[in-house]
């Protein structure tokens, strides 16, 4: 039973640093020896917990996506704020986090999108999961802003969220440009304060 334990634990060790150095050092740029070591795991082990750099990288995209997709989740379970103020609290709080972080590593899906493109049919299947599971989040706090009467109905929930997304997406490039966060600031205003008003 420890053993289970243990090789889950790494497993996830590695994962957090896929994430952390895929961020950093892109795909391509990321070794697999150099992951290895920096979580001391020995040579040669890395097929005891993924079958290819592939399956890995695919991992890692899922891992990343997971503790945004229960962010989201937990500002529209807050029962004191109606859905459309959750998204923007949580859009937010992203921003803040970015800017602390001095405008470093962006979106991993958007990178990882940029760099691969096609080439990965396995970690673009991935990306796009990952993509369409964060999507249907904002849809479903979108669909209940709608509901609330706080968003405007002529667009469907899902239409608005691959604007919320797509235009994420394209500020977050900004941000690196310009280094400074006021592109992502300008994105939330313009749609939470203006394009989705009813």
């Amino acid at each position: 039973m420890a053993r289970i334990g243990n090789k889950q634990i790494t497993r996830e060790k590695l994962l957090d640093q896929g994430v952390a150095m895929l961020m950093e050092h892109g795909y391509h740029g990321t070794g697999l020896q150099d992951l290895l070591s920096s979580v001391q795991v020995p040579k040669g082990s890395f097929y005891n917990y993924f079958s290819s750099k592939e399956e890995f990288g695919a991992e890692v995209v899922q891992h990343y996506i997971e503790p945004f997709i229960r962010q989201l989740g937990d500002y529209l379970s807050r029962p004191e704020l109606d859905a459309l103020s959750a998204m923007k609290r949580y859009f937010c709080d992203l921003i803040a986090e970015l800017e602390r972080r001095q405008f470093k590593g962006g979106c991993l899906l958007g990178n990882l999108i940029g760099e691969i493109g096609d080439t990965n049919e396995t970690c673009m299947d991935a990306l796009k999961d990952a993509y369409h599971r964060y999507r249907d989040k904002l849809t479903e706090g979108l669909a209940r802003a709608q509901a609330e009467g706080t968003v405007r109905t002529d667009q469907t929930a899902e239409v608005l969220a691959d604007l919320v997304s797509d235009s994420w997406q394209g500020a977050l490039l900004r941000m690196k440009v310009e280094q400074s966060v006021r592109p992502l600031q300008v994105c939330v205003s313009h749609l939470f304060d203006g394009y989705f008003k009813p």
